[in-house]
């Protein structure tokens, strides 16, 4: 193993770096080039076509068989022109990634003869095993059948190796009896259902406004390092993070790293995978270096969230597929290296209608700003009945190491509106009273659209330390990790946005019927809930500890673990939130929260086996063979007649490593019988728990002691990279 890390740390030095060209075309030539976009659309299919795949686009209509067939004649003719010979139904299980099963348009006929076909039936449907895909129980092994369906509102597009190309048809994917089973279906009915609340809530301002669209703008962060160490590291090839390894003696303290200039290699990488990202109609705009060394951090134009999220899911695999070209290794993992920055995906979320307004940007007139108002408390309200949901949408065992992090909010759910906006709220709360005499419908013309603009020349600091932050026009959702599929806290952010909005149409319409002017009673409603959600806005430094005393007297739970932060979906009223609102079932719910919990099980399971591995092999062995060799030197000093006081340090030496040793022995030892007695549960939830409080403990104190003896071990017998190398060799 230590010949692996001394090759590639040679080869690095002797200069055999690889830079890749860089085809420099306009970005616009390049962009949705491999998208079947309106455009492709309009040149091959017929009219009839063409106006039934956009009218279901746009208003979710079922396209029936003939347009069906018509629109699978002009998908494989556009594929076909651009050397297309395979197509796949794209899909995203609950496996955190993405997956595809290949089929070639070749085929033959009864007499012989090859030819090229792609109909309706496999546009729209392809059968999976529904049973290799985690399901939380729903499917039994010996029941395979499951199904895709194609999703009109995401274009398909052609994904192009070296060694080919295959369309891709983006798709949802559901059990035989009909469950869902990844995490564009839930997404997908969340979108529906927000739009639909949103515009009940809308028309009480504008008529005009047709369709609510929920917007997402992601930032992924990552790190870059050299493949060939990564290759000599079994815990990241296996975990996406390092189990071993001493923080350097330079790390991020000088702060130098973040928006510095980009290594040449790196900035190369870059190059080629926003111009697949261009081609694929992924609208890349920015790229720049992160606060950890080797991190860095790529961000897109926003897009509706369906689009978005499958672009994110689709950059992910390019960029790992890009990086080998490179000679590099891309890690997504939310804490790869101990002791510096790990990695987010901020979510940057918005509703935008359809005649160009941002329902949460500050408007200009007291109309349009009592719709920004409306929205804008719906959305505290919202958070602060649902911030365990909020939570656990972005629990994994992965997130737990970087959550409560100097570089990532806690895990109490809170949000930042900042100074204004505050002042705002509370000239709300203070005026509105609980009956309206004529004098004080004045309230209606309060000059709020002077005061909230003054957002946007950015008077208010943007909090870096909430999890939840409205940044002028969106709120931030910082919490969501970097290996995350943005999917799932789409769908719970929009379904308790949605439930929300519905809520609050029904409180408005309750006091209307009582007699109150609509404004009033809108009003009424938004004091009601500035009063409820008071207690989810915070505004000062999420990381003290002042702060978590005050979240615990304020009833905001601290959830530290993924399987607790689970729990909430165990409980009725989250079960009863997704069925009344037709995002699962309960039987579905229940499967999400098994499969969640089988994943943080599974996942913390090949952790602890890997340290044990790795004590036992690449730890122990060259300690124990530096050890003898100081043992040796002791012998010969004594040999030769040397008084004590000359090997004494070498003998201090010696009995630090013993101590070290001893202590990975037995913790490791420990750890096994922790995880055996765990194994042994079969109850999911008890299992999951026993891994979080008896098993994982015992990470850190093998790691600190491995971390000792790397510091003291023959620099020529470590074998694995060390973080100096992996984090600054380029």
């Amino acid at each position: 193993m230590s010949n692996l890390r001394f090759n590639a740390i040679k080869n690095l030095q002797n200069g055999e770096k690889e830079i890749l060209g860089y085809d420099n075309k306009k970005i616009t030539s390049l962009f949705a080039s491999n998208v079947f976009t309106a455009k492709s659309q309009r040149e091959y299919l017929s009219d009839e076509a063409y106006k039934s795949l956009t009218n279901s686009i746009k208003t979710g209509s079922k396209i029936d068989r003939k347009m069906a067939e018509q629109i699978a004649n002009g998908m494989k003719a556009w594929a076909m022109e651009k050397g297309v010979t395979h197509f796949t139904h794209w899909f995203q299980p609950l496996t955190g990634g993405t997956a595809e099963k290949h089929d070639s348009f070749f085929t033959l006929k009864g007499d012989g003869t090859p030819l090229e076909i792609f109909d309706g039936d496999a546009l729209t449907q392809q059968e999976p095993d529904a049973s290799s895909f985690p399901n939380g129980g729903i499917r039994a092994t010996f029941e395979a059948r499951g199904y895709t369906a194609w999703d009109p509102t995401s274009p398909a597009f052609i994904l192009e190796t070296a060694m080919g190309k295959t369309m891709c048809i983006p798709t949802i994917f559901i059990s035989y009896s009909g469950e869902s089973l990844d995490t564009k279906t839930p997404l997908l009915k969340a979108l529906d259902l927000v739009n639909k609340a949103s515009l009940d809530v809308c028309h009480l301002f504008d008529k005009n406004i047709c369709r609510v669209a929920p917007t997402l703008g992601w930032e992924q962060e990552y790190f870059v390092i050299e493949e060939s160490l990564a290759n000599a590291r079994p815990d990241i090839l296996a975990t996406g993070r390092t189990l071993y390894g001493h923080t350097p003696a330079k790390g991020q303290q000088l702060d130098d790293h973040y928006f510095g200039a980009i290594p040449e290699r790196v900035f190369a990488y870059m190059q080629d995978f926003e111009q697949e990202a261009y081609k694929l109609g992924i609208p890349l705009r920015t790229r720049h270096n992160e606060v950890a060394p080797s991190q860095f951090e790529c961000a897109p134009i926003f897009e509706e969230v369906n689009i978005a999220v499958d672009h994110n899911s689709l950059l992910m695999d390019v960029m790992n597929r890009v990086a080998k070209r490179h000679k590099l290794k891309v890690l997504m993992h939310e804490k790869p290296f101990a002791g510096v920055n790990g990695s987010g995906k901020h979510n940057n979320w918005s509703l935008a209608t359809d005649t160009g307004i941002n329902l949460l940007a500050p408007g200009k007139t007291p109309r349009t700003n009592l719709m920004f108002l409306t929205f804008f408390v719906n959305v505290l309200k919202a958070v602060h009945d649902h911030a365990d949901l909020l939570r656990a949408s972005i629990a994994s065992s992965n997130n737990d190491h970087r959550l409560g992090a100097n570089e990532a909010p806690p895990a109490i759910i809170s949000v930042f509106i900042g100074k204004y906006l505050t002042d705002v709220l509370n000239e709300v709360e203070t005026r509105v009273t609980g009956k309206f005499s004529e004098q004080d419908e004045v309230i209606l013309k309060m000059d709020i659209h002077k005061n909230i603009p003054e957002l946007l020349m950015d008077n208010t600091d943007r909090n870096r330390t909430s999890p939840f932050a409205f940044t002028g026009n969106k709120f931030e959702f910082r919490a969501v990790g970097s290996s995350a599929n943005c999917a799932w806290p789409m769908t719970i952010l929009n379904t308790i946005m949605a439930d929300t909005l519905i809520n609050f149409k029904k409180e408005v319409e309750a006091l209307m019927e009582k007699g109150d002017k609509k404004e009033i009673a809108i009003l009424q409603v938004i004091r009601k809930y500035i009063t409820d959600s008071k207690n989810i806005c915070f505004e000062g430094d999420n990381y003290s500890e002042a702060w978590a005393q005050e979240a615990a007297k304020r009833g905001l739970n601290n959830f530290k673990d993924t399987p607790r932060a689970l729990d909430v979906f165990g409980k009725d009223k989250t079960k009863d939130l997704f069925k009344n609102h037709g995002i699962f079932t309960h039987i579905e719910t229940e499967a999400r929260h098994e499969i969640m919990l089988e994943e943080y099980v599974k996942k913390v399971q090949i952790e602890a086996r890997l340290m044990g591995y790795l004590a036992s092999n690449s730890i122990l062995p060259p300690s124990i063979q530096y050890q003898n060799t100081l043992i040796e030197n002791v012998k010969g000093l004594k040999d030769i007649g040397l008084k004590p006081e000359s090997y004494r340090s070498q003998l201090e030496i010696i009995e630090v490593i013993s101590k070290h040793i001893n202590a990975i022995s037995d913790h490791v030892e420990q750890m096994i019988e922790a995880r055996k007695k765990a194994n042994n549960l079969d109850d999911m939830h008890k299992r999951a728990v026993a891994y979080c409080d008896e098993v994982k403990p015992y990470f850190d104190t093998i790691r600190y002691h491995a971390d000792k003896l790397e510091l003291i071990v023959d620099d020529k017998l470590w074998a694995l990279p060390k973080y100096r190398e992996m984090l600054f060799l380029r």
